[in-house]
């Protein structure tokens, strides 16, 4: 799980930078492309290290969706032009606290 952690850490770490990226709320971050390509960098990057997460580290964290962030990074990587930021800030919202939570708990293990 050496590895493994590694790669847990990077996930956490992206997302307390999206955190500090999306402080000050939706309004700015629609209204600031930097915001939006710091947040597109992270999401991409923390769902690349998701994929490298052993089989057995996954299982450990059934709540989270693997497969949807891993679809999620290949719309963020193959189809950029397509990428809908209020769906962005949907999963900023709603799916990161979340994910942060089963993240804390799996570094916590």
């Amino acid at each position: 799980m050496k590895d493994d952690r590694l790669y847990l850490v990077h996930i956490q770490e992206c997302i307390e930078r999206i955190e500090r990226y999306t402080a000050d709320g939706k309004d700015a971050f629609f209204a600031d492309e930097k915001t939006q390509d710091a947040v597109l960098r992270n999401l991409q990057t923390l769902a690349e290290s998701s994929q490298l997460l052993a089989d057995s580290v996954k299982a450990e964290a059934p709540a989270i969706d693997w497969r949807g962030i891993a679809g999620f990074r290949n719309v963020l990587v193959h189809e950029y032009l397509g990428v809908d930021l209020k769906r962005v800030w949907d999963v900023v919202e709603q799916d990161l606290p979340a994910l942060r939570r089963e993240i804390d708990a799996l570094l916590r293990r």
